[in-house]
């Protein structure tokens, strides 16, 4: 391919030129990502060696887990390096793939959280049915629909970068080969490129997006309605919460993919460390570490519930 004889690498802007700030930000980063992989990989374990846990909702917090791993593994070890080794050298081959997975686990997650918005609804405003809607089939049928579009528009997305020529700089404004920050780089026409971020990113986005958000509307009326006090501010705090950690997901994925202007904007890696970094480290404290279930679980492990 053109843009294969044009470039054999490129080189990562990483996150900061500054050289005082290379192994502060290593040790940062590292401890971050070890957090994420420990916090992560224990609710994988948890939910699946503990038959309590398995019900939906522990189902879908497993595969959000499994996907935050993946995620996060996709970019920051990278990072790590560089930040280490001062290279930010990466050959054409494995840009292209950290690009292909990133979109495929960042999109599967989006889909995730809209399906975990629609579990909570039907545990909430409909529990009496909440069995015969949410069974194993259902759950099954949501999650593999939700790693099959993320891999179609994964797919789709890492194609027509590929058929893209890279012959102008070789260096990429961000820490990791994202697709926005890649097409900047180019040097053909990317209108089909930027057609497909805006049609099938942004459709994907607007669609999960309400289905998420939509979900909590009658979740919350149907809390105002509560006559326990205790019980309606416990289950305000933990929407609320969920909800944040999704507003801040949409909004740095948002502004990267859909803001034109954000090459020029000096904390556009910032925003991309939030949806790459920050995301998969909150996601098991919000969804899954306060939850008193996981709690009792962790504690029968290791050996410290009130029975042992």
């Amino acid at each position: 391919m053109d843009n294969q004889t044009a470039k054999k690498y490129f080189f990562l802007a990483g996150l900061s030129d500054i050289p005082a700030l290379q192994f502060p930000l290593f040790l940062l980063f590292l401890l971050i990502y070890l957090l994420t992989l420990i916090w992560n990989l224990l609710i994988v374990v948890l939910i699946v060696t503990d038959s309590h846990l398995h019900v939906p909702m522990y189902f879908f917090l497993g595969n959000l887990a499994s996907l935050d791993l993946c995620c996060s593994s996709v970019t920051v070890p990278r990072m790590l390096f560089d930040l280490y080794t001062k290279r930010r050298k990466i050959t054409i081959s494995a840009c292209m793939t950290q690009v292909f997975c990133f979109i495929f686990f960042a999109t599967s997650e989006v889909l995730l959280l809209t399906s975990m918005s629609y579990d909570r609804y039907t545990a909430i405003c409909q529990p009496l049915h909440y069995i015969q809607i949410m069974n194993w089939k259902v759950c099954v049928q949501l999650a593999s629909n939700v790693w099959c579009v993320g891999l179609i528009n994964s797919l789709v997305h890492t194609f027509y970068a590929l058929k893209v020529s890279y012959c102008g700089t070789n260096i990429i404004d961000s820490f990791f080969c994202d697709l926005p920050q890649l097409l900047q780089i180019s040097c053909s026409d990317i209108y089909i490129n930027i057609l497909l971020i805006f049609t099938l990113n942004g459709l994907l986005g607007v669609l999960s997006l309400t289905l998420t958000f939509l979900p909590y509307v009658y979740i919350f009326k149907t809390v105002l309605k509560m006559q326990i006090k205790g019980n309606r501010s416990k289950v305000f705090y933990t929407c609320t919460t969920h909800l944040t950690v999704v507003f801040v997901f949409y909004c740095s994925g948002t502004f990267n993919y859909f803001h034109p202007s954000s090459r020029h904007f000096p904390g556009a890696k910032v925003v991309s460390v939030f949806y790459t970094v920050i995301v998969p480290l909150l996601n098991p404290l919000i969804y899954s570490l306060r939850n008193q279930d996981i709690r009792t679980a962790l504690q029968d492990i290791l050996g410290l519930s009130p029975a042992a």
